[in-house]
């Protein structure tokens, strides 16, 4: 059968997978509402598009941080990738360097940051969770430094893990022949088996509950890279991100998978677009499907996009390949939905192009009798 949509790649997942892992992959935090609104709140924006407008030249490219990228789709952080396919993160460092834009690697990668480095050139970001020994932070943060990793994407939502009832029911730990590869000399690379989930457990062992904006400020004291806060969904600390220093801002609820009942991101992004005031970058995650997407989230002042499940769904059904298909595609439809929707470049995209649910209603002239 042939794939012509990102969405098929998680039903052939599905069939490849053991139940363990697809579950990990897939599910969300508890009645998993968010998970569920996460996708369904793109359907509440619709597209005004502009016509009679030269679109025989069209031009995705961006800058991220400075970096230049081929589209404003890119890879966000999923952990152990090796889950899906022996290749793992190996495969989709090179797919996201072969369609120029940057993928970002999990702490709780089943690469190494150098392993990944290896794969080629590429632009990259590493995201991080805090443990509660900050020297175990300050060493991989250097090691991803010196791995030419250009950002850090901060994770801030995650002081405990949410309650992702599959996990339990699956008692989900690491295959034992996988390891959290950024810690194995610091003998934090494996995962007990526990009495609900192995990750659950780990997370309580060693993440620090007490991680607050000092750390933000601190993290900055320990490398020269520009930090992504990634977990923002609120005005308040969109602002306080501004403040403390953060050079750009990821709207995520951490696909669905920490407090559920929080809106969905497409939902938050334009109340911390405006709270960031152009002063730091805006990226959204969570619920990308499709190039339709993308442009909803760019209409609504996002600079690009991250894209997670269809990641692993897509490694686990081809591999590499997989993941070059994934983000060919999604190139593929934002550049149609920019054609019809009349936009020759990103600046050209403007919250005039579409209308939400939640805008007041635009006046109608009164009927003439």
């Amino acid at each position: 059968m042939e794939i012509t949509n990102v969405t098929e790649y998680q039903e052939i997942a599905k069939q490849k997978l053991p139940k363990m892992v697809y579950d990990y992959y897939a599910s969300g935090a508890e009645d998993q509402w968010t998970l569920h609104e996460n996708r369904f709140a793109f359907t509440k924006i619709l597209f005004r598009p502009r016509i009679l407008i030269d679109v025989s030249k069209i031009d995705m490219t961006t800058t991220v941080l400075g970096f230049n990228i081929s589209m404003p789709i890119m890879i966000a952080p999923t952990a152990f990738q090796k889950m899906a396919h022996p290749e793992g993160e190996y495969a989709t460092a090179r797919a996201a360097s072969a369609a120029g834009t940057i993928m970002t690697l999990s702490s709780w990668a089943t690469s190494s940051v150098e392993e990944v480095a290896s794969t080629g050139p590429g632009i990259r970001f590493f995201q991080l969770y805090v443990y509660k020994d900050r020297n175990v932070v300050a060493q991989l943060v250097r090691r991803a430094e010196r791995a030419g990793f250009k950002a850090i994407a901060l994770t801030v939502d995650t002081p405990r893990l949410g309650r992702r009832e599959a996990d339990i029911k699956n008692r989900f730990t690491l295959p034992p022949f996988l390891t959290l590869k950024n810690f194995e000399g610091l003998d934090l690379g494996k995962m007990d088996k526990a009495d609900d989930s192995g990750l659950a457990s780990y997370v309580a062992g060693q993440i620090d509950r007490s991680l607050s904006w000092k750390d933000v400020k601190w993290l900055q004291t320990i490398t020269t890279l520009p930090i992504l806060v990634k977990g923002v969904l609120t005005a308040e600390d969109a602002r306080i991100a501004v403040e403390a220093g953060a050079s750009g801002i990821i709207v995520s609820n951490h696909g669905a998978r920490q407090l559920d009942y929080v809106p969905a991101t497409i939902m938050a992004l334009e109340e911390v677009v405006k709270a960031a005031q152009g002063r730091v970058p805006v990226f959204l995650d969570g619920g990308v499907r499709r190039g339709t997407d993308v442009f909803k989230a760019l209409a609504l002042g996002a600079s690009g996009i991250f894209i997670g499940r269809p990641v692993v769904f897509s490694l686990a059904a081809e591999g590499e390949a997989g993941v070059r298909k994934v983000l060919s595609m999604l190139r593929e439809e934002f550049e149609l939905t920019m054609a019809l929707s009349g936009c020759r470049s990103l600046k050209e995209i403007t919250r005039d192009h579409i209308v939400t649910e939640w805008d007041s209603p635009h006046p109608r002239p009164a009927p003439r009798l």
